[in-house]
Parts: C-alpha cells; structure tokens; sequence
C-alpha cells in the first residue's frame, strides 16, 4: 500500500492504522467533533471517516481541482481553507463550506499556501512567496490586506497558531539548517524553539497548549521531499523535552498541516511505501 493513514496516541504510546491505500493521500487534519479525518489526493480532498468503516468520500471543491497538501477545518468545523491553483496556475488560498461547495478566494498575492486557522476561526497564517522569498503571512479569512511577519531572513514556512492565540510556530532557515520559531500574531516577541542537527518542520501545538509535533528530516535533506527516512518528534511549547516519538518512510504528506485530534491526546500522520 503507497499510503498508510495513522493515529498516534501520546498518552499510551499506541499506533493505529485508520486506512491503507494505494494511491497517495497526504496531510490528515481532524475535524474538530473527531469524527473523520481531511486528506488530499490527486489534486482533491476527501472526508474520511473515524467510524470503523474507513471510507474516503471525495469532497466537493468546485472549481478547485489542483489542491495541495495545505488545506484545514476551521475550529467551529464549518468552513475548509484549501491552497489551490487551477484558477491562477499558482497556489491561492480560498474557503468554501465544510460540506462542500463553490471557493471563495481570500489571497491576491500569490503564490500562497494555507497553513494555520486562528483559535478564533478569523484569520489565517500562511506562506507566501513573494519574488521568491519565503515568509510567514497572515490574513483575515474575508480577504483584504496581508500582514507580513517575516522579512526574508532565510526561508520561513509552515505556520500554525498556538491554541491560546499567543504565538505563531513556524521552521525558519535564517540560522542554518530548518528550526522550529515562534512569533506573536502581532510580529514581536520571535524566539527560536529548537537548535540541533535535524532539519525541523511543521510544528503543530497541541490544542491543550502544552505539547508540538514537528517532523525532522536528516541535515544533509534541502526543503521538505518525501519518501525519505524522517521522524516524528514531541516537544514541550518552549521546546524543552525534546523528543523523538518513532521514525517512519514519509516526509512530504506526513504532518504538512494541523494534525492533532480535539482532545490533544492524538494526532494523525501518513505513512509511505516507496512508489
């Protein structure tokens, strides 16, 4: 099977396998009621259940035919944020009912890539690629004005809010190799978060404010591929007790967007065979 979707409880220590596929599905997030996981696969998203039965049901995006991996669930479960190209051949951010329906587009300056919904469900935070410059972003799900949180110091990505709304958490190269940072909504206050051999991405604080998971590709590895030996690590907010949970075949696809369950207990990953 070329994707294994899975469940990691950081209570017990237990895996479990939700589904397997051969086809490649990528970045799981949990609705907010914990009832089904979002992926995307081929350009769409599909709900899958957490019932027993396992069955991916493609979602309805309209237009929206080229989605990448950076879509999620607003916190009241209404609403998906996709990152989508067919409209503009770049990445746009756009929001259509969680149920399903026509985008509405929220990012003029593109390309853009969804990363985080604010705790509030108002805003978003994102990476935005500006004359080739990667930066941390955030924007108003009505659209309008982008506020801009970095400044080119190396390549920013992957930001996700913390569940009080405190703090941004993104990987930055500005130092090196990618590290985890965070930064205040308001753009003060940037500290970084982990310093070690490991290129580190995709940090997601837990909705009880008191873990993040991030993945960490081996130094030698530019950007965030997949189908490499990485591993999935577990993290006090401040960064303290750093830890690696297990070590899996993924990368790209694992972790790429907000994956926690709504309880903080779990959070979903994708596992991969080599194509």
């Amino acid at each position: 099977m070329r994707s294994s979707v899975e469940i990691y409880n950081i209570r017990t220590g237990e895996n479990r396998v939700v589904w397997q596929t051969e086809r490649l599905v990528e970045a799981p997030n949990f609705s907010p009621d914990g009832r089904y996981l979002l992926l995307n696969g081929d350009g769409l998203l599909y709900r899958l259940a957490l019932d027993g039965k396992a069955e991916a049901i493609q979602v309805d995006t309209g237009f929206a035919t080229l989605c990448n991996n950076d879509h999620g669930i607003s916190p009241d479960g209404s609403l998906i944020a996709i990152s989508d190209k067919t409209e503009h051949g770049k990445s746009c951010i756009y929001v259509l009912p969680a149920e399903g329906g026509t985008p509405r587009q929220v990012t003029q300056n593109l390309p853009s890539y969804w990363h985080g919904w604010s705790p509030d469900g108002q805003q978003f935070s994102y990476c935005g690629i500006r004359d080739d410059v990667f930066d941390i972003y955030t924007i108003s799900i009505d659209g309008g004005e982008e506020t801009r949180l970095t400044h080119g110091e190396g390549r920013n990505d992957g930001p996700d809010y913390s569940a009080d709304g405190q703090w941004i958490y993104f990987n930055s190269s500005r130092t090196g190799l990618m590290q985890i940072w965070r930064i205040h909504p308001d753009g003060t206050g940037l500290e970084q978060i982990t310093n070690d051999n490991y290129g580190n991405w995709f940090a997601h604080p837990s909705p009880k404010n008191d873990k993040v998971v991030l993945l960490s590709y081996d130094p030698d590895v530019f950007d965030h591929p997949r189908d490499l030996h990485v591993r999935l690590r577990l993290m006090d907010m401040d960064g303290g007790n750093l830890t690696t949970l297990f070590e899996l075949f993924g990368g790209q696809g694992t972790i790429n967007v907000p994956n926690w369950s709504p309880d903080g207990d779990e959070f979903a990953y994708v596992r991969y065979e080599p194509a």
